[in-house]
């Protein structure tokens, strides 16, 4: 799932005017919350910055201009930010040259934008999911302005290409393939934020990936709400498959994809997940539930029976497929049968890992609304003995890959334990390991010593 959100910083002079900054140099942070295609939006705004020549700062009290990104998926999400802002205060105070701005999928909800500037006065800049491309227009309308600068468009535009961006690592790139949703489940805010499906163009999502070869990055993710449905608004005979096949053709050496939702995995792209050598061994294929029941409500369009089906055809065509999901526990109606199929179906597909939680209602989706909301309590205590099932499977699963080999892209030193190194394996589970830090950015072979829930450990052949 997917939302952005910005602060900028600007200040009045004595005679109250509104100006960006009186030093030479001017300096950014960005504030990054929720998935992925987050991460995406803030690159393309550092570009935007860098090329009004603001340069990046990790110091708060440096800053010229914060940008928070921000994601309306989860509540606690939200409660983030609204701390943030509340927190961001103090220095709006101590800095008057600092200009504060929020957007993204908070702020593309209008009854959330106007609570916004209606809370936080002193916000400089609101804006929407679909403004990302102008965001350079809004910093210099806030520039001329004594009043928050509000722009939120109610439907989103035709794909820009071509904007800056900054990357923000020289291994592993993101490469956004597509925009919004058309599933809307009845639990998602995101086709209400993000807006419809619109794919990228294959062409320009080629040249992209190519770009990075040429610039040394191994490993590129394909981002997109359901990358699994590119395509189908394009207008010609061309799907995610064919996708994978070209960029497979880049001389990019890892390709990874998400996420993907089921009722759209066709016979195809498996077979363009088995025969393409530079496609990852790893598919993340959200359930969010096992019992039909609580499917039916959420929207998800498939059923127990043909998920399972998928995952049996998946794993025949990619033996060594490592497997992860997302799990909704406490779906408004959901019984203790119904979590019981989800406890169940979770035991027999045997996942390397999932994402787990509790239900929380979203304002402005059908769930909200739905009779039968399970109490508070009911649905931690699910959420706990699901995480309890995982976490025992996780680590079966990860110590059955004891004593085998695995290939692995090394990241570099290891957050924990400076002594090793780190990298992933082809199903993208980490591994730390004894080795020079030279070898970072080199694709080693490693044979796995040991296991834990979350990670392995292993030595290099």
């Amino acid at each position: 799932m997917i939302g952005i959100g910005i602060w900028l910083v600007l200040s009045y002079n004595k005679l109250g005017v509104f100006t960006l900054s009186t030093r030479s140099k001017r300096y950014y942070k960005i504030i990054t919350y929720g998935c992925q295609m987050n991460e995406h939006d803030a690159e393309v705004l550092a570009g935007q910055l860098e090329e009004l020549d603001y340069l990046p700062t990790e110091e708060e009290n440096r800053a010229d201009l914060i940008i928070l990104v921000t994601c309306a998926v989860r509540e606690h999400a939200e409660q983030r930010v609204y701390g943030k802002i509340g927190e961001l205060y103090r220095l709006k105070q101590a800095n008057p040259n600092l200009v504060l701005a929020v957007g993204g999928c908070m702020s593309q909800q209008s009854e959330v934008a106007k609570k916004l500037k209606q809370r936080f006065p002193y916000l400089d800049i609101i804006f929407g999911t679909h403004n990302l491309a102008d965001f350079p227009d809004l910093l210099r309308a806030a520039a001329e302005s004594q009043e928050t600068v509000m722009e939120i468009w109610d439907r989103e535009g035709e794909v820009r290409e071509h904007l800056p961006r900054v990357r923000q690592d020289g291994l592993k790139a993101w490469t956004t393939i597509m925009y919004g949703c058309n599933n809307f489940c009845t639990y998602c805010i995101v086709p209400y934020v993000r807006g419809r499906e619109r794919s990228r163009q294959p062409e320009s999502i080629i040249a992209e990936v190519r770009e990075l070869v040429d610039r040394g990055y191994k490993e590129v993710s394909l981002l997109g709400q359901n990358v699994n449905s590119y395509g189908k608004d394009l207008g010609r005979d061309y799907d995610f498959a064919d996708l994978l096949y070209a960029v497979n053709e880049t001389g990019i050496e890892r390709i990874r994809f998400t996420t993907s939702h089921p009722k759209d995995i066709s016979p195809r792209l498996i077979e363009a997940m088995a025969k393409c050598e530079h496609v990852m061994e790893h598919l993340h294929l959200p359930v969010q539930a096992g019992s039909n029941r609580i499917l039916r409500a959420m929207n998800r369009r498939y059923t127990r029976e043909r998920y399972l089906e998928l995952i049996e055809q998946i794993r025949k065509a990619v033996p060594n497929i490592t497997l992860t999901t997302d799990v909704i526990v406490g779906f408004p109606g959901e019984t203790e049968e119904d979590f019981a199929d989800t406890l169940s179906l979770v035991e027999t597909v045997r996942y390397d890992a999932a994402f787990t939680f509790a239900y929380s209602p979203r304002g402005g989706t059908p769930a909200a609304k739905m009779q039968e909301q399970v109490p508070e309590a009911v649905r931690k205590d699910r959420l706990l003995r699901l995480i309890e099932l995982q976490n025992r499977i996780s680590l079966e699963r990860n110590q059955e890959l004891i004593g085998g080999e695995q290939e692995l892209l090394v990241e570099g030193p290891s957050k924990n334990d400076p002594d090793k190194l780190t990298g992933r394996t082809r199903g993208n589970k980490l591994v730390h390991f004894v080795g020079a830090e030279g070898l970072t950015g080199q694709i080693v072979q490693v044979r796995i010593t040991d296991a834990q829930t979350w990670n392995l450990f292993g030595e290099l052949i």
